[in-house]
């Protein structure tokens, strides 16, 4: 084993970054930047608090997913789901973020490092209505820097390639898991038949 200890073995291993891997980081958003995040419908959120880190998917509508407010600035409803609040727990502790955007068919993602806090006025939250629907809280993200990821990753994944989807039935459900898991307290089949009009009905 070969245990890298020191940013310079690190970077007497790999070398320094190139000019375009720097030139690409601002701290506001660009014209093409924008462009990016508009067309995002799913991002994943990573924060820290006192328990360890957390990455949490986000998702929305098109167009939905966050508010551009200017170019220093976005917010992300907190959609519904299941009460657990380990973002918003992490950043009432610990401002610190990272975003990175995801595109359908695109071989580039969107990356964003900043502060944020969570905001519950009711005015905001209600801007933020969908289906009659509003948020109880909205995450306030201040940039600090901002670039796109190289498309390597990606195009190595075949991420966008829908003949190498994996076929839902061959993975095990939600209910499954939470039966093995919870020595059939909660769970099982009927807990995946009820699922689809259960998240029909609380998806906003």
């Amino acid at each position: 084993m070969v245990k890298i200890e020191s940013v310079e073995a690190l970077e007497a291993l790999y070398g320094l970054p190139g000019e375009a891997s720097l030139a690409k980081e601002i701290n506001s958003i660009s014209p093409e930047y924008r462009a990016m995040i508009e067309a995002s419908p799913f991002a994943a959120l990573a924060t820290s608090g006192p328990e360890g880190l957390d990455c949490s998917p986000r998702g929305d509508r098109h167009g939905h997913l966050v508010h551009i407010v200017d170019d220093r600035t976005i917010m992300m409803p907190d959609r519904r789901g299941n009460n657990r609040t380990d973002s918003l727990k992490n950043i009432i502790r610990d401002p610190r973020v990272a975003l990175m955007f995801l595109i359908p068919g695109s071989g580039n993602a969107l990356r964003v490092n900043g502060r944020a806090y969570v905001d519950a006025d009711p005015t905001l939250c209600e801007s933020f209505a969908v289906d009659g629907q509003k948020p109880r809280s909205v995450i306030v993200i201040t940039i600090e820097a901002i670039y796109f990821q190289c498309a390597r990753a990606i195009v190595r994944s075949d991420l966008w390639n829908v003949e190498r989807h994996v076929a839902p039935d061959t993975m095990p459900t939600a209910g499954l898991i939470l039966a093995r898991l919870s020595d059939n307290t909660v769970g099982g089949a009927e807990y995946d038949r009820e699922w689809p009009e259960r998240a029909k009905k609380s998806m906003w």
